[in-house]
């Protein structure tokens, strides 16, 4: 019995470490410069819209994005009407009915994203095993999350000499062990822009971050404002209070 517990306290201890090692080869994406950046940085709302388009386009045939309901575009510009009809394309299960049954109808604004798979493992199934996660929360849950998504979406390479990648794996420059299941998900001119931006897929991969830190953040403009007439609030009450200070011990020596 004490053998045992040694035996699986080692793994226990061995296994972070392990862990770390694995994913500690690929490099730090390049910093990019994001309009959301910094204590006075807000969101590209022309970005975002392009965002949105890509990502409903092309990563919304494996991914997710349950926490955001289809009325909260309105926070990129979108005026009711838009909504409505970005809504209107999709269906979503509700029910059940008068009889007891499920029934799919056409989104509302009020209901969210509906997910691309009925359950993980039919995710699974069509993704060679790997479960795509939902891109909700994904800029907050990566480290320097804005620019690993745009550096994984960037980074796909022809595999060095000598590399064996095994049926649906790929190399990517800046995934944690290099090798990842996703096929690279945008090319140049897949998506057409209605505007002049260039359609490339450093761009798209820029305007799908845009979007998606703002899906991961959407108070973040309001939290920056906040934090900002705070700090003035408390300059100019420290002011006050220095000025009422000096004129009560101004005769003080």
């Amino acid at each position: 019995m004490k053998k045992h517990l040694l035996i699986l306290l080692s793994v226990l201890l061995v296994m972070p470490l392990g862990v770390a090692i694995a994913g500690g080869d690929a490099p730090e994406a390049e910093h990019q410069r994001w309009h959301f950046d910094g204590h006075f940085g807000t969101f590209d709302r022309a970005a975002q819209q392009r965002g949105l388009k890509v990502y409903r386009e092309v990563c919304a045939a494996c991914h997710g994005l349950k926490r955001i309901a289809f009325r909260n575009l309105e926070a990129l510009g979108y005026d009711e009407g838009q909504v409505k009809a970005i809504a209107g394309e999709y269906t979503v299960e509700d029910g059940p009915d008068d009889e007891g049954d499920m029934f799919e109808r056409p989104a509302r604004p009020s209901d969210r994203f509906p997910s691309p798979f009925a359950n993980e493992n039919q995710a699974k199934s069509a993704n060679n095993g790997a479960l795509p996660p939902d891109l909700s929360l994904i800029i907050k849950a990566r480290h320097h999350g804005p620019d690993y998504v745009y550096g994984l979406l960037t980074g796909y390479e022809e595999a060095p000499e000598g590399t064996t990648l095994l049926e649906g794996q790929h190399w990517n420059k800046y995934m944690p062990g290099h090798i990842i299941a996703m096929a690279p998900p945008v090319s140049d001119d897949q998506v057409t822009y209605e505007d002049e931006t260039p359609q490339t897929v450093e761009q798209y991969s820029k305007d799908v971050v845009e979007f998606l830190a703002w899906a991961s953040e959407p108070e973040l403009e309001e939290r920056k404002s906040t934090g900002i007439k705070v700090l003035i609030f408390l300059l100019a009450f420290a002011g006050i209070m220095y000025a009422i200070k000096k004129k009560i011990w101004a005769s003080v020596h």
